[in-house]
């Protein structure tokens, strides 16, 4: 077995039931075991575990997503929502759809002033911002797929809370540059703000969480959408402008969906539908860059990226005219990504200039911001696989913690379209396809995806990252099907990314130089930023063996069995 380790030096404590020693692993190569690939190596540790105890990798993506919501609470959550894809060893292919919806009481305009201009700090930060949670009924939804109780796939997470663990640099820096938001939009104090700074080392103990956690496992669903949970949630809607009411907890459903499935060069790949435009936008950009083998080229060179960035375009336009809660619009997903359909969007392609994107759509002026989600991929050793992608939106959502119960709420009422032709915080245009409607999910851009060869998995693979998530995961399957690249430089090689509007092209700041000013002379626009995504990817090879990577732009870790 083949692994890089990068371990921490955290400052020691003489309680050692405390999670102090933290160990971060990039990459491993395996055979016959279970594998997670998470964006937190506690997190990652206590997936494998219920591994270890005989689940499986629906049982380790629940303790995993569980984990998460304490280890990291910048996107890991149990007030948020996400979305699941499954391949299983017989063949069976699902996904489940625990996204937000708007509250009862939404209104188209809600985010609206009374001169017709919209108000993005409402739907991006404190209470008016938050959708109706999804996560912890996602989680019990995929019980059926599970071979162990809630309470056991719970208790690693209520064992982190409660006793404490040792916070890594990157955490200890986001904590302290996001304190005055916290302070700003929460009338209690809170386990996340310290008089003084937050250092790495120093230990995060979040007993509130941990109790919500106990009554969750004691309770089931009533122990976070009834009771106590529910009343305090609501009790916090109240301190400000929050909407959220007792009865939206109680009605709020999971939606179990057909997953999206094409073909690319002979590689079935299996990913999340509507209300997530991901799958959609994964089938139109390999598909339209597959009419120009791009086989032939190399990762990152000239001619491979202006294809790619050419079928983004495109795809992204299309993303802002066509997709929504397929529950409240006609769902066009086999037109959007039907051969006649995309040939005709191809046509007027040209190696030789950059398509305007005013011939693809009407031109917006935007802003750019930045985004949080996090991704999990696991396959166990009978080859079950999962890719899960969850998220708060924003980086620690709305920045408000229910008090007394100590979680974050999501800002995801900002990934609907709050006025037709008014960009979101990423930049993404929206029509009214995706306009606010009571009970509607917002539009989102997760990609949680398996790619079978042979009918079995080939590929898990998932990153965050707002709009660059398709392009993200896009990039990846790319890398590994047309320029055969092992699982390592797929992920930390460097990104790039374009979404029709903004008209430029996103490079992450390694990336080759030599590219961008062949691009730039073609007339695209080139910006750098300073990363793009943290890629989670597990390829298993003909023979059943497996390698496994964790983004190197994180404290992101796999975990084996």
């Amino acid at each position: 077995m083949k692994k890089i380790i990068i371990s921490l030096i955290l400052i020691s404590t003489t309680l050692s039931a405390q999670y102090t020693d933290i160990t971060i692993v990039k990459e491993v190569k395996v055979k016959n075991k279970g594998v997670v690939v998470s964006a937190h190596p506690l997190a990652s540790e206590a997936g494998a575990k219920v591994l270890k105890m005989g689940g499986n990798a629906y049982d380790a993506i629940v303790a995993t997503q569980y984990a998460l919501a304490v280890v990291y609470p910048q996107a890991g959550n149990i007030g948020g929502g996400g979305f699941l894809v499954g391949v299983k060893n017989n063949g069976e292919k699902f996904t489940i759809d625990y996204r937000e919806t708007a509250p009862k009481k939404a209104t188209h305009d809600m985010y609206v002033d009374k001169n017709g201009k919209a108000n993005t700090d409402l739907s991006q930060n404190g209470r008016l911002a938050v959708g109706v949670p999804g996560s912890v009924a996602g989680f019990f939804a995929t019980l059926k797929h599970c071979k162990l109780p809630m309470d056991q796939l719970i208790q690693p997470a209520i064992d982190l809370a409660e006793r404490g663990f040792a916070i890594t640099e990157q955490e200890a820096s986001l904590l302290n540059s996001n304190k005055e938001y916290f302070q700003k939009h929460n009338q209690s104090s809170t386990v996340f703000v310290k008089n003084i700074p937050w250092k790495a080392g120093d230990l995060l103990i979040q007993k509130e969480l941990a109790e919500t956690l106990k009554l969750i496992q004691k309770l089931g669903l009533k122990g976070f959408y009834d009771g106590k949970t529910a009343d305090l949630l609501v009790s916090e809607m109240k301190k400000g402008n929050g909407i959220i009411t007792l009865e939206d907890l109680k009605n709020y459903k999971v939606a179990e969906r057909k997953p999206i499935e094409f073909d690319y060069k002979g590689n079935n790949v299996v990913s999340m539908p509507l209300p997530s435009s991901g799958g959609i936008l994964l089938a139109q950009m390999l598909k339209m860059a597959g009419y120009e083998n791009l086989e032939k080229y190399q990762q990152n060179s000239t001619k491979a990226v202006q294809i790619m960035v050419e079928a983004e375009r495109r795809a992204y336009a299309d993303r802002a005219e066509y997709m929504g809660d397929p529950d409240f619009i006609q769902d066009k997903t086999s037109y959007l990504i039907s051969d006649d359909y995309l040939k005709n969007r191809w046509k007027n392609f040209s190696f030789n200039k950059a398509t305007p994107s005013s011939e693809v759509g009407k031109i917006i002026k935007q802003p750019k911001e930045s985004t949080q989600t996090t991704h999990i991929s696991v396959i166990d050793k009978d080859g079950n696989a999962a890719a899960v992608t969850t998220t708060l939106n924003g980086l620690y959502g709305s920045k408000v913690v229910v008090s007394g119960a100590g979680f974050f709420l999501n800002n995801e009422m900002d990934d609907f379209s709050i006025k037709p032709g008014v960009p979101n915080m990423f930049g993404a245009v929206g029509g009214e396809a995706n306009s606010i409607q009571p009970n509607k999910r917002m539009l989102s851009s997760m990609t949680p995806t398996i790619v079978l060869k042979n009918g079995k998995p080939y590929m898990v693979v998932g990153t965050p990252g707002g709009t660059t998530i398709p392009t993200s995961v896009y990039q990846s399957i790319v890398d590994v099907v047309d320029f055969k690249l092992n699982a390592n430089i797929s992920v930390n090689a460097p990104k790039f990314h374009h979404q029709w509007l903004p008209e430029t092209v996103a490079f992450e700041k390694n990336f080759p130089e030599t590219t961008i000013k062949d691009l730039e002379k073609l007339g695209y626009k080139a910006e750098k930023w300073n990363q793009i995504g943290r890629t989670e990817i597990i390829l298993i090879d003909d023979n059943g063996n497996i390698h496994a990577v964790a983004d190197g732009r994180g404290d992101d870790s796999v975990a084996v069995e």
